[in-house]
């Protein structure tokens, strides 16, 4: 039974093992996600389908993630975290290959719906395990590193996939997702220890009281309030982002890898910066800096025309550093808000309403985005003022927050 240990100067080998093994899981799950961005550009027009209908694809897994979020969330103080880890991640897998053997825009839907039932609680788990062992005094560098999961992505993932997608189709990025989450999985399976300390504090509630337990908490309400406004604007702006590029910024496909690749880097750079300074400078006034920074340079970058590749990259760099500063400050310090014996249900239902609202944001951006006969998104700047005011929302919200974690700790 691996048990939680005092602040570490340095980590253990086995601490670095689980950060890096749990950081290349989230790549292949948030890959999985992120590929359908930039993929977008190819699907509309191969599949005959309207950005309205892109949307749905986008939101079909974000809502099946929310909804087995929400089941899932009762049982999931009950297992080996391994255990469930495991079950969902052997479920992504299959999912994503249905995506890859898709033939057409409705097999496509039905298997992003599966792919979300599994790949949506994922992420849930994974940061479960982080909170139950590692402390609050660190948890900000584990939570950068495993940002790099999302910057990594871009870096690696997303220029591979949009090349494989140019030359062999756009099944072939998902293709290649599970040929990656096969070793992945398999190496979870022989190498990770059992983690079930938690199992020791005695859950006696049935699991949907568990479930209503967790979301009748004051204290855990204004988590979950917080962490469901911050998944509006990259489930807002993201999924069109292929589009806008090509459409509006006058980019080509060919231009789409490398500006992805340059993005990654910063956010990859950006992860474990923002993970010491979160753990040094403090958590929130990381996340409130991050906030305005970040609120200036979307409102500027969804109103550009015809802009130069190197500008672009240059907003876009600058605008995922403090994005990525916003992810690791907020999921540290919510990550202090549930006691021990509801964690795996807090992460799951906190996961399960950032995904539906997400599904539901990047179903709105599709009503106000259109496209023209010039095949140029227009009413995109209308999604960063929608953004824009979220973030400053957030600032707010996440303030209780810092209060709530500060003035109650979290109990060990």
């Amino acid at each position: 039974m691996v048990q939680k240990q005092s602040a570490p100067v340095t980590f253990t080998g086995y601490q670095k093992f689980l950060i890096a093994i749990l950081t290349i899981l989230q790549f292949t799950v948030i890959l999985d996600f992120m590929v359908l961005a930039p993929l977008g550009a190819i699907l509309m027009p191969t599949l005959h389908i309207t950005p309205q209908q892109f949307g749905w694809v986008v939101s079909a897994y974000a809502l099946s993630a929310g909804a087995s979020g929400l089941l899932a969330a009762g049982f999931a103080d009950r297992f080996d975290r391994k255990n469930m880890l495991m079950v969902f991640y052997v479920g992504f897998l299959v999912g994503t290959l249905f995506c890859g053997l898709a033939p057409n825009y409705h097999t496509l839907l039905a298997a992003r719906i599966f792919t979300g039932i599994f790949g949506g609680v994922i992420g849930a788990i994974s940061f479960a395990i982080v909170t139950d062992l590692f402390p609050m005094e660190v948890r900000g560098r584990v939570m950068g590193f495993l940002q790099m999961a999302f910057a990594s992505s871009q870096v690696f993932g997303l220029p591979l996939g949009l090349y494989a997608a140019n030359h062999w189709g756009w099944h072939s990025p998902f293709i290649m997702i599970v040929a990656l989450g096969i070793p992945v999985g398999f190496i979870i399976f022989l190498r990770m220890q059992p983690i079930n300390a938690h199992l020791a504090l005695k859950i006696d509630r049935h699991p949907f009281h568990h479930i209503w337990h967790t979301v009748s908490t004051p204290r855990y309400l204004q988590g979950f309030a917080a962490t469901t406004l911050l998944a509006t604007g990259g489930f807002m702006l993201m999924p069109f982002s292929s589009a806008f590029a090509t459409g509006n910024l006058g980019l080509t496909l060919d231009d789409l890898p490398l500006l992805y690749m340059v993005t990654g880097v910063c956010a990859m750079i950006a992860g474990p910066v923002a993970g010491r300074l979160s753990d040094s400078f403090g958590k929130y006034p990381l996340f409130v800096i991050a906030s305005l920074a970040g609120i200036v340079i979307a409102l500027y970058f969804t109103q550009l025309s015809t802009t130069p590749l190197w500008f672009v990259m240059i907003l876009n760099g600058v605008l995922f550093v403090m994005i990525t500063g916003r992810i690791v400050s907020s999921s540290a310090l919510i990550s202090g808000v549930p006691a021990p014996q509801d964690r795996g249900a807090y992460m799951g239902i906190s996961s399960a309403f950032q995904q539906i609202s997400g599904g539901i944001s990047s179903a709105i951006a599709g009503l106000i985005v259109t496209e023209n006969a010039h095949h140029m998104l227009e009413h995109y700047d209308v999604l960063g003022y929608v953004v824009a005011s979220t973030m400053l929302v957030t600032i707010v919200m996440m303030y209780f927050i810092h209060r709530l974690v500060n003035d109650k700790p979290e109990r060990a």
